[in-house]
């Protein structure tokens, strides 16, 4: 028996039959895991590919400068809309004035099918997606307050305070992408013999025509409709502010004032509200730092306020529908030439605009001669041997001229002398010369409170008080208000929310203001963190952390 088991089990060691069968079942258990891992990989992979391009998505629309939503929450609402909610991991979010960036992780959790079998319970698939998207160029409109209340160590700060400003942006810009404009304003914004030729501009005053060197009055009255749009219009009619006194007074006494008086007739242009000027001027973009501090420091104090018109004219240098107008001044060397294709469109992902409102006033109404008494033929004559005045009332005249239709004031010497002021003719002759004034011609050499109480309130009033109620209608006639303080505030909220509603980033500075100036310019700013008020002498100080602001992140190419 024993001898039998042993023979059997000396022929089983040598029996090599069945031996490959053991070996392919090795082979096929190891060939179904290594089958079965490629499937988990695959898993993986495509879980992958799932949540790395659900980053990215969400990502660009994050990092994107039109966004108005959350950064962080636009990623977040991204993966959940996904299905990836609980898959996301950091969110980081970097801001800077002119570029966003916005970098996100992720990781996903696989549950293998095979792989457990080798002791592997779980597969992680990670995404991380960064996006940017950097402002390269950029366009700043400083609008300062030029009024009479910026005399003394105000206009001086703002000067010193502006210099900075403009060497902190030209230092962080070798690549010419930044260009600042300037609007200064008082009661009006002169806007230069450069604009003017870029509008339709009605009732120009034509001030170089009557008196000499003063070349530079270019204010216009800019009408209340074109404040409810960005772009002012280029070819709408808009009136040029006449170069007139309306402000002086004149005596009313029931005599002649000869029209050469210093007091009650000359003109005293410096109660003008558009002063003839080369320094407060609107300046066209430029990046040339010496020129633009140039014109900065040759910046003169004088006048009311009036916020709303510099506001306006600081957007419309920002509206690109100028781009026809600087390209031509390009091409005339009146913008550099390495600043290209501006104004920028709004949406213009790679551009950025910027206004710096400056004031340390409130808004005051002022007054503009009529449109009708600003050019033209008027009822003045004048003789050119004495330069004395007569003035034609073809109808309205009272009893005591008959049919005499020739006002003339320095015949009437007296009320009790009216009636020699009646001529059939105007004064002078022929020989001498007599001129039909046109309005402009008027204004350039009397005042207007004189025109109205010697060439009409003398004329036809018959005693004191008819006298007064003429001088008045006469003046209401001649002259209104452009437009009252609450239209003013009315119409900066309009260009405030329009320039804001298309992405222009507007700073405001209030510089010991009383409070309505104050209010004012903290509505018309982006926001609380964009406005600042500073004292006299915290004005550089403003300016300075706005510049930092802007310059946070350099400029990229």
């Amino acid at each position: 028996m024993f001898r039998s088991t042993s023979s059997h089990v000396r022929k089983f060691r040598r029996d090599e039959s069945g031996a490959l069968i053991i070996f392919g079942l090795m082979l096929f258990v190891l060939m179904i895991m290594l089958s079965g891992l490629a499937v988990d990989l695959m898993r993986v992979e495509n879980t992958r590919v799932k949540l790395e391009n659900t980053l990215d998505r969400a990502t660009l629309a994050a990092a994107a400068m039109t966004q108005k939503l959350d950064r962080k929450s636009v990623v977040e609402d991204y993966m959940l809309k996904a299905g990836l909610a609980d898959q996301l991991g950091t969110v980081v979010v970097t801001e800077s004035m002119n570029a966003t960036s916005v970098r996100s992780t992720g990781r996903a959790s696989v549950q293998p099918f095979f792989t457990q079998m080798m002791g592997i319970t779980s597969l992680a698939a990670g995404g991380v997606s960064q996006a940017e998207q950097a402002i390269t160029n950029l366009e700043i409109v400083l609008v300062l307050d030029v009024s009479g209340s910026m005399t003394g160590t105000k206009i001086a700060n703002l000067k010193v305070a502006s210099d900075q400003f403009v060497d902190t942006l030209m230092d962080s810009d070798p690549n010419h992408r930044v260009s600042i404009s300037i609007v200064p304003y008082n009661a009006q914004v002169n806007i230069g013999p450069d604009l003017v030729s870029k509008f339709n501009i009605t009732h120009q005053n034509n001030v170089d025509a009557n008196r000499d060197g003063l070349t530079d009055v270019n204010c216009v009255e800019i009408p209340a409709a074109s404040f409810g749009s960005l772009a002012l219009s280029q070819t709408d009619p808009m009136p040029m502010m006449a170069y007139a006194d309306i402000a002086s007074k004149t005596s009313k006494i029931d005599g002649y004032i000869t029209p050469v008086d210093p007091t009650f007739a000359k003109p005293n242009y410096s109660s003008t509200y558009c002063k003839p000027s080369t320094v407060n001027v609107v300046r066209l973009p430029n990046n040339d730092r010496n020129v633009l501090k140039s014109q900065i420091d040759a910046l003169q104090a004088g006048g009311n306020t009036s916020i709303t018109l510099g506001m306006k004219w600081g957007a419309t240098m920002l509206d690109p529908s100028m781009k026809t107008a600087y390209t031509d001044f390009i091409r005339q060397g009146k913008i550099p030439a390495n600043l290209p294709a501006r104004p920028f469109a709004y949406d213009d992902a790679k551009a950025m605009k910027i206004v710096v409102l400056m004031t340390d006033g409130e808004h005051v109404s002022h007054n503009r001669v009529n449109d009708a008494y600003k050019t033209g033929p008027s009822p003045i004559f004048r003789s050119l041997r004495d330069g004395l005045y007569s003035v034609r009332y073809a109808t309205n005249r009272p009893a005591i001229a008959g049919t005499k239709e020739y006002w003339v004031p320095h015949l009437a010497v007296d009320a009790a002398r009216a009636a020699n002021g009646w001529r059939a003719t105007p004064w002078g002759t022929e020989d001498d010369g007599v001129i039909n004034m046109d309005w402009r011609d008027v204004w350039a050499n009397v005042k207007m409170p004189y025109v109205a109480w010697q060439f009409f309130a003398r004329a036809t009033g018959t005693d004191s008080v008819s006298r007064t109620a003429v001088y008045n209608s006469t003046m209401s006639a001649m002259q209104s208000t452009w437009a009252p303080v609450n239209q003013m505030d009315a119409s900066l909220d309009q260009t405030c929310d329009l320039v804001k509603g298309q992405g222009v980033v507007v700073y405001g500075v209030a510089v010991d203001a009383p409070t309505h100036g104050q209010d004012v310019i903290k509505s018309c700013a982006t926001s609380t963190l964009h406005y600042f008020e500073a004292s006299p002498e915290g004005i550089v100080s403003a300016f300075a952390t706005i510049a930092s602001n802007i310059t946070m992140l350099k400029l990229t190419q």
